[in-house]
């Protein structure tokens, strides 16, 4: 993959940066394992607004990606690696021994032809979803989960990756994306390698469109609302809004909005660096 300058034919195009589908194998996704998918348009089922900014968009179809990888020693052979457009990362198509298909997400560097597996003893090899057990120090890793057999939750966007450093007890240290050093049980999975798609944050959409597309409306500033709207709107003439902060008034630059008493802070051995 690399990424790609259009030729600026409209003002549109000429700032337009996007990355080559040169990984892409198949442009149509399998029957039996996507429908059709509803947009909300940010309301909820009362028909209110629950969240700003939200509409439009290109139709899309749902993928079922298999975050568990739960079918242990049951070989797979890797058919095709496809565009998803419900993620920042590609997504292969599988089909295990005995003719099941499925979605995984894709790391960087796997290939059409690829056989990749699951469970214990398994080799720590790239797109192999292995015990934290099992998987060698320093190795990076994806896909990774919170709970046994709860499916992945953690580092799964575009070239997103976590380390192991060590395991201490029944727990495995993790230094995460962000920098931070987190426990999690050594009972539950994570895969083996870099998500694919690393470029994905260098691409610009050139124009507005791109994000109307996407299904984002324009967000408008909190300072040129009214103050009934926002704590930085009104003022006469313009303001500077005062101290930057959200809607409901919380401030938005160095203010810590973790809960002293959250029940997970116990597993934080080092926060993130900032």
């Amino acid at each position: 993959m690399a990424l790609k300058k259009i030729k600026p034919t409209t003002p549109g195009q000429r700032h337009k940066l996007v990355v080559t589908n040169d990984d892409i194998t198949a442009t149509r996704p399998e029957k039996s394992l996507v429908y059709g998918k509803r947009k909300s348009g940010g309301r909820n089922n009362q028909g209110k607004m629950t969240m700003r900014y939200i509409g439009g968009g290109h139709k899309q179809l749902f993928r079922f990606v298999d975050f568990k990888r739960n079918k242990d020693n049951d070989p797979a052979v890797v058919k095709s690696i496809e565009y998803d457009p419900n993620r920042s990362s590609r997504i292969a198509l599988i089909q295990y021994s005995h003719g099941e298909k499925s979605y995984i997400l894709c790391p960087q560097g796997l290939k059409v032809g690829q056989t990749v597996m699951s469970g214990a003893g398994v080799a720590p090899e790239i797109g192999n979803t292995l015990l934290l057990s099992e998987i060698p120090f320093g190795t990076l890793i994806h896909n990774i989960e919170l709970r046994p057999g709860q499916g992945a939750k953690m580092v799964r966007s575009a070239g997103a990756y976590a380390q192991l450093m060590s395991r201490d007890d029944k727990y495995a240290i993790i230094k995460m994306p962000s920098g931070e050093m987190r426990m999690v049980l050594q009972a539950c999975r994570a895969t083996v390698g870099i998500v694919s798609n690393p470029e994905h944050n260098l691409e610009v959409g050139g124009k507005a469109g791109r994000s109307r597309h996407l299904g984002r409306r324009p967000r408008n500033r909190g300072v040129v609302m009214n103050p009934v709207d926002h704590p930085m709107g009104g003022g006469e003439g313009r303001q500077t809004g005062g101290h930057p902060r959200s809607r409901k008034g919380i401030p938005a630059k160095g203010y810590k909005t973790r809960a002293p008493k959250k029940q997970s802070s116990k597993y934080i051995v080092e926060r993130r660096k900032k």
